[in-house]
Protein backbone atom coordinates (compact mmCIF):
# COMPACT_ATOMS: atom_id res chain seq x y z
CA UNK A 1 0.00 0.00 0.00
CA UNK A 2 3.16 2.63 0.66
CA UNK A 3 4.83 1.55 -2.11
CA UNK A 4 1.55 2.11 -4.45
CA UNK A 5 1.81 5.33 -2.58
CA UNK A 6 4.89 6.54 -3.05
CA UNK A 7 4.81 5.56 -6.85
CA UNK A 8 1.83 7.58 -7.08
CA UNK A 9 3.49 10.43 -5.12
CA UNK A 10 6.65 10.07 -7.64
CA UNK A 11 3.99 9.78 -10.98
CA UNK A 12 2.08 13.48 -10.48
CA UNK A 13 5.55 14.89 -9.61
CA UNK A 14 7.42 13.47 -13.00
CA UNK A 15 3.92 14.82 -14.36
CA UNK A 16 4.25 18.04 -12.88
CA UNK A 17 7.87 18.68 -13.99
CA UNK A 18 7.23 17.81 -17.58
CA UNK A 19 4.17 20.11 -17.90
CA UNK A 20 5.65 22.65 -16.09
CA UNK A 21 8.58 22.65 -18.92
CA UNK A 22 6.06 22.17 -21.62
CA UNK A 23 4.48 25.34 -20.81
CA UNK A 24 7.90 26.93 -20.50
CA UNK A 25 8.99 26.19 -23.96
CA UNK A 26 5.54 26.85 -25.46
CA UNK A 27 5.89 30.34 -23.34
CA UNK A 28 9.74 30.64 -24.78
CA UNK A 29 8.16 30.40 -28.48
CA UNK A 30 5.21 32.56 -28.02
CA UNK A 31 8.08 35.13 -26.87
CA UNK A 32 10.07 34.86 -29.13
CA UNK A 33 7.34 35.01 -31.95
CA UNK A 34 6.74 38.16 -30.14
CA UNK A 35 9.92 39.94 -29.95
CA UNK A 36 10.81 38.68 -33.65
CA UNK A 37 7.36 40.43 -35.06
CA UNK A 38 8.54 43.83 -33.48
CA UNK A 39 12.14 43.69 -34.74
CA UNK A 40 13.10 43.57 -30.94
CA UNK A 41 15.84 40.74 -31.59
CA UNK A 42 18.99 42.01 -33.70
CA UNK A 43 19.69 39.12 -35.33
CA UNK A 44 15.87 38.93 -37.28
CA UNK A 45 15.95 42.52 -37.82
CA UNK A 46 17.27 42.45 -41.34
CA UNK A 47 16.16 39.70 -43.51
CA UNK A 48 17.71 39.49 -46.74
CA UNK A 49 15.02 38.27 -48.92
CA UNK A 50 16.01 39.36 -51.87
CA UNK A 51 17.62 35.98 -52.41
CA UNK A 52 14.40 33.78 -51.48
CA UNK A 53 12.28 34.41 -54.42
CA UNK A 54 10.31 31.74 -54.30
CA UNK A 55 9.59 29.21 -51.04
CA UNK A 56 8.06 26.12 -51.25
CA UNK A 57 6.03 24.47 -48.25
CA UNK A 58 5.40 20.50 -48.48
CA UNK A 59 2.79 19.49 -45.56
CA UNK A 60 1.92 16.05 -44.26
CA UNK A 61 -2.00 15.93 -45.39
CA UNK A 62 -2.93 14.74 -42.24
CA UNK A 63 -1.22 17.57 -40.85
CA UNK A 64 -2.59 20.27 -43.00
CA UNK A 65 -6.21 19.17 -41.67
CA UNK A 66 -5.57 21.61 -38.88
CA UNK A 67 -6.64 24.73 -40.73
CA UNK A 68 -5.90 27.04 -38.13
CA UNK A 69 -1.95 26.01 -37.79
CA UNK A 70 -1.74 26.17 -41.81
CA UNK A 71 -3.52 30.22 -41.76
CA UNK A 72 -1.10 30.50 -38.83
CA UNK A 73 1.70 29.54 -40.69
CA UNK A 74 0.52 31.72 -44.04
CA UNK A 75 0.56 34.82 -41.80
CA UNK A 76 4.08 34.55 -40.72
CA UNK A 77 5.03 34.09 -44.60
CA UNK A 78 2.95 37.30 -45.46
CA UNK A 79 4.72 39.18 -42.67
CA UNK A 80 8.24 38.43 -43.15
CA UNK A 81 7.87 39.42 -46.49
CA UNK A 82 7.66 36.14 -48.79
CA UNK A 83 6.25 37.32 -52.53
CA UNK A 84 5.90 33.90 -53.87
CA UNK A 85 4.65 30.80 -51.67
CA UNK A 86 4.25 26.83 -53.54
CA UNK A 87 2.40 25.16 -51.52
CA UNK A 88 1.90 21.14 -51.41
CA UNK A 89 0.77 18.30 -49.53
CA UNK A 90 -0.22 14.63 -51.61
CA UNK A 91 -4.34 14.65 -51.07
CA UNK A 92 -4.76 18.05 -52.08
CA UNK A 93 -6.06 19.28 -48.24
CA UNK A 94 -4.71 22.26 -48.93
CA UNK A 95 -5.84 23.26 -52.21
CA UNK A 96 -9.36 22.57 -50.23
CA UNK A 97 -8.54 24.52 -46.72
CA UNK A 98 -7.22 28.08 -48.95
CA UNK A 99 -10.33 28.89 -50.89
CA UNK A 100 -11.08 31.97 -52.11
CA UNK A 101 -13.34 34.55 -50.28
CA UNK A 102 -12.38 33.02 -46.80
CA UNK A 103 -12.35 35.68 -44.17
CA UNK A 104 -12.94 34.01 -40.80
CA UNK A 105 -11.38 31.35 -39.42
CA UNK A 106 -12.94 28.07 -37.83
CA UNK A 107 -12.68 29.42 -34.13
CA UNK A 108 -14.62 32.29 -34.83
CA UNK A 109 -12.11 34.64 -34.12
CA UNK A 110 -11.22 37.27 -36.67
CA UNK A 111 -7.59 37.40 -34.94
CA UNK A 112 -7.05 34.33 -36.56
CA UNK A 113 -9.23 35.37 -40.08
CA UNK A 114 -7.18 34.83 -43.70
CA UNK A 115 -8.08 36.72 -46.16
CA UNK A 116 -8.01 34.89 -49.27
CA UNK A 117 -8.97 36.02 -53.25
CA UNK A 118 -8.26 34.19 -56.37
CA UNK A 119 -6.28 34.62 -58.81
CA UNK A 120 -6.77 33.74 -62.56
CA UNK A 121 -4.74 30.60 -62.60
CA UNK A 122 -6.32 27.48 -61.34
CA UNK A 123 -4.94 26.53 -57.62
CA UNK A 124 -3.68 29.88 -57.50
CA UNK A 125 -4.34 32.77 -54.87
CA UNK A 126 -3.24 35.70 -53.34
CA UNK A 127 -2.92 36.84 -49.62
CA UNK A 128 -2.45 40.45 -49.25
CA UNK A 129 0.95 40.58 -51.49
CA UNK A 130 1.99 37.02 -51.35
CA UNK A 131 1.20 34.73 -54.52
CA UNK A 132 0.22 31.17 -53.33
CA UNK A 133 0.41 28.26 -55.76
CA UNK A 134 -1.22 24.98 -53.98
CA UNK A 135 -0.15 21.54 -55.74
CA UNK A 136 -0.99 18.00 -54.74
CA UNK A 137 0.16 14.73 -56.15
CA UNK A 138 -2.33 14.61 -59.07
CA UNK A 139 -1.31 17.78 -60.24
CA UNK A 140 2.21 15.94 -61.02
CA UNK A 141 0.37 12.50 -62.44
CA UNK A 142 -1.55 15.24 -64.94
CA UNK A 143 1.81 16.91 -65.83
CA UNK A 144 4.02 13.68 -66.53
CA UNK A 145 0.77 12.28 -68.16
CA UNK A 146 0.64 15.83 -70.68
CA UNK A 147 4.40 15.64 -71.16
CA UNK A 148 4.49 12.20 -72.22
CA UNK A 149 1.60 12.53 -74.42
CA UNK A 150 3.17 15.78 -75.77
CA UNK A 151 6.97 13.98 -76.39
CA UNK A 152 5.26 10.97 -77.97
CA UNK A 153 3.60 13.35 -80.63
CA UNK A 154 6.70 14.63 -81.51
CA UNK A 155 8.64 11.42 -81.88
CA UNK A 156 5.73 10.38 -84.14
CA UNK A 157 6.20 13.39 -86.76
CA UNK A 158 9.66 13.40 -86.73
CA UNK A 159 11.36 12.23 -89.85
CA UNK A 160 14.23 10.08 -87.96
CA UNK A 161 12.32 8.49 -85.63
CA UNK A 162 15.12 6.01 -84.94
CA UNK A 163 17.50 8.81 -83.57
CA UNK A 164 15.21 10.85 -81.43
CA UNK A 165 16.47 10.60 -77.71
CA UNK A 166 14.70 13.22 -75.04
CA UNK A 167 17.66 15.16 -73.17
CA UNK A 168 16.35 17.61 -70.24
CA UNK A 169 16.23 20.76 -72.42
CA UNK A 170 13.50 18.92 -74.30
CA UNK A 171 11.42 17.71 -71.00
CA UNK A 172 11.96 21.54 -69.71
CA UNK A 173 10.73 22.69 -73.29
CA UNK A 174 8.04 20.27 -72.86
CA UNK A 175 6.84 21.11 -68.93
CA UNK A 176 6.30 24.71 -69.98
CA UNK A 177 4.65 24.25 -72.88
CA UNK A 178 2.22 21.66 -71.49
CA UNK A 179 1.63 24.47 -68.79
CA UNK A 180 2.52 22.73 -65.63
CA UNK A 181 6.59 23.76 -65.47
CA UNK A 182 6.63 26.35 -63.21
CA UNK A 183 9.23 28.37 -60.91
CA UNK A 184 11.38 26.30 -58.94
CA UNK A 185 12.15 27.30 -55.17
CA UNK A 186 14.78 28.51 -53.99
CA UNK A 187 14.06 26.94 -50.20
CA UNK A 188 11.75 23.88 -49.61
CA UNK A 189 10.22 23.50 -46.13
CA UNK A 190 9.29 20.10 -45.45
CA UNK A 191 6.95 19.70 -42.24
CA UNK A 192 6.01 16.39 -41.63
CA UNK A 193 7.52 13.23 -39.85
CA UNK A 194 9.55 11.76 -42.28
CA UNK A 195 12.41 13.68 -43.79
CA UNK A 196 11.23 13.34 -47.37
CA UNK A 197 9.10 15.83 -49.33
CA UNK A 198 6.26 13.65 -49.92
CA UNK A 199 6.31 13.45 -53.56
CA UNK A 200 6.24 17.42 -54.92
CA UNK A 201 7.48 17.54 -58.28
CA UNK A 202 11.10 16.50 -58.69
CA UNK A 203 11.49 19.21 -62.03
CA UNK A 204 11.02 21.65 -59.74
CA UNK A 205 13.24 20.50 -57.49
CA UNK A 206 16.98 20.50 -59.51
CA UNK A 207 18.53 23.24 -57.09
CA UNK A 208 16.13 23.59 -54.21
CA UNK A 209 17.66 23.31 -50.90
CA UNK A 210 15.57 21.10 -48.60
CA UNK A 211 15.02 21.68 -44.74
CA UNK A 212 13.14 19.36 -42.80
CA UNK A 213 11.27 20.97 -39.81
CA UNK A 214 9.47 18.82 -37.98
CA UNK A 215 5.61 18.61 -37.51
CA UNK A 216 3.50 21.39 -38.11
CA UNK A 217 1.74 21.06 -34.73
CA UNK A 218 5.37 22.17 -33.26
CA UNK A 219 6.21 24.54 -36.20
CA UNK A 220 8.08 27.96 -34.53
CA UNK A 221 7.95 31.63 -36.49
CA UNK A 222 12.35 31.57 -35.49
CA UNK A 223 12.58 28.64 -37.37
CA UNK A 224 11.15 30.59 -40.93
CA UNK A 225 13.43 33.30 -40.85
CA UNK A 226 16.78 31.76 -38.86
Amino acid sequence: MILKLILGLLWCLVHLVISFFGSLSHLKNDLECYLISFKLLPKYRNLHLERLAYLGVVVDSREAKNALKVKQLLRWFSTIGINYLILYDIEGVLKELIQPGIETSTDGNPINSLDVVADTKASCYRHGGMFMECLSSSDGKEAIAKVANLLYSTCCNSDNKSEIAFTEADMTHALKAVGTGGPEPDLLLVYGPGRFHLGFPAWRLRYTEIMYVGPLESMKYGTIID
